[in-house]
C-alpha cells in the first residue's frame, strides 16, 4: 500500500484489502510504520509477540515469525494476521528494516500466501528523490518483488487527488509499472465525492489497472479494522473489489495461476514455499 501524503486512508484501505484477500488464502499485513505513529498496535485484537521478537541478527524459523503476528477474525471463520511492534509507548523506537527485500523474507518464513505492505514512505518525494541521485528509491523496489501489485491510496479531496495525480506522473516519468496499479480513493465523509475527483478517477483508469471508491464508514473511524466483519456491506464490498482487482493485476501480469513466488535465501533450514495468489500489495502502491 502506498500514498503520496498522510491521512489518505492506507491502513484502513490495507485491512480492508488483507480481510478480503483471506478469503482466498493465508494473509497477513506487515506494517512498516514507527510504533507511536501506526494504527496496527492499537487495532490488535489478539496481539502477537510482536517485531521485537524477532531478531534480526539471528535465523528465524516459521513458528516464531507466526507467533509474532497479531491474529483478526477472517470472514470464513479464520483468522488473517498482522506483524507490528507491541512495545509500550514508553520503550525505545524498533528499529525497523527500509529494505523492501528483508521484508520479503520475513514474510516468506512465515508462509503467507498473500502479502499487504503497509509503508509510510510519500511516494512522489521518493520517486523524485531517487531520479535525481540516479538510485532505485523504496517504491521501485517495492515493485520489484515477486508479484507486486502497487496499490496508490488518496483522500477523495481536492488536495488528496492533486497528490495523487503528482504521484502518479513521477511513477510514469520514472517508467514504474502504472499498468498493475490499483488506485484507491478514500471518502472523508458521507455524501458524493467533489467533481474534481470524479474528473481525476476518469482521467486516470485508462492509466492505470483500476480504480476503486472506498466509501467512508464511521465504525472504522471509532474503532479500526479490529473486527472487520460488523463493518458496513460498501466498505467490505468495497475490499472484495480491491482483492478481485490486485489477484486480477497479479494474473494480467504473470498467468493465473500465479506461478509459486521466488523463496528468498534464508538461515533457517527449509523456509515455507511461498505460492498460489498474490504476495504483495503496497498501501502507497505495493500483496
Amino acid at each position: 500500500m502506498l500514498s503520496a501524503v498522510g491521512g489518505s486512508g492506507r491502513s484502513t484501505t490495507a485491512g480492508l484489502l488483507a480481510y478480503a484477500l483471506s478469503a482466498m488464502g493465508s494473509t497477513v499485513v506487515l506494517d512498516t510504520g514507527p510504533r507511536l505513529s501506526s494504527p496496527w498496535p492499537a487495532w490488535s485484537a489478539e496481539p502477537g509477540t510482536g517485531l521485537l521478537s524477532l531478531p534480526p541478527d539471528r535465523p528465524l524459523t516459521h513458528s516464531q515469525v507466526q507467533a509474532a503476528a497479531s491474529r483478526f477474525p477472517a470472514p470464513s471463520g479464520g483468522t488473517w494476521q498482522v506483524l507490528t511492534d507491541h512495545q509500550e509507548w514508553s520503550h525505545p523506537p524498533l528499529p525497523l528494516p527500509e529494505d523492501p527485500a528483508a521484508w520479503y523474507q520475513l514474510a516468506a518464513i512465515g508462509g503467507w500466501q498473500a502479502v499487504v505492505a503497509d509503508t509510510v514512505h510519500p511516494v512522489a518525494h521518493d520517486v523524485l528523490t531517487a531520479r535525481c541521485a540516479g538510485s532505485t528509491g523504496l517504491t521501485a523496489r517495492w515493485c520489484e518483488l515477486p508479484f507486486s501489485v502497487p496499490v496508490l491510496c488518496a483522500a477523495t479531496t481536492g488536495s488528496g487527488v492533486q497528490a495523487l495525480q503528482t504521484a502518479v506522473k513521477a511513477a510514469s516519468a520514472e517508467g514504474l509499472p502504472l499498468h498493475r496499479v490499483i488506485v484507491a480513493l478514500t471518502g472523508i465523509g458521507e455524501g458524493r465525492s467533489p467533481a474534481a475527483v470524479k474528473a481525476a478517477a476518469a482521467m486516470l483508469e485508462p492509466r492505470v489497472r483500476a480504480v476503486v471508491q472506498v466509501p467512508y464508514d464511521p465504525r472504522i473511524r471509532a474503532h479500526g479494522m479490529r473486527d472487520a466483519s460488523r463493518l458496513k456491506p460498501r466498505s467490505l464490498e468495497a475490499g472484495r473489489q480491491l482483492a478481485l482487482a490486485v489477484v486480477g493485476s497479479a494474473q494480467a501480469a504473470w498467468g493465473d495461476p500465479l506461478p509459486a513466488a521466488a523463496v528468498p535465501r534464508t538461515q533457517t533450514a527449509a523456509p515455507p514455499r511461498v505460492h498460489d495468489t498474490a504476495r504483495i500489495a503496497s498501501k502507497k502502491v505495493p500483496a
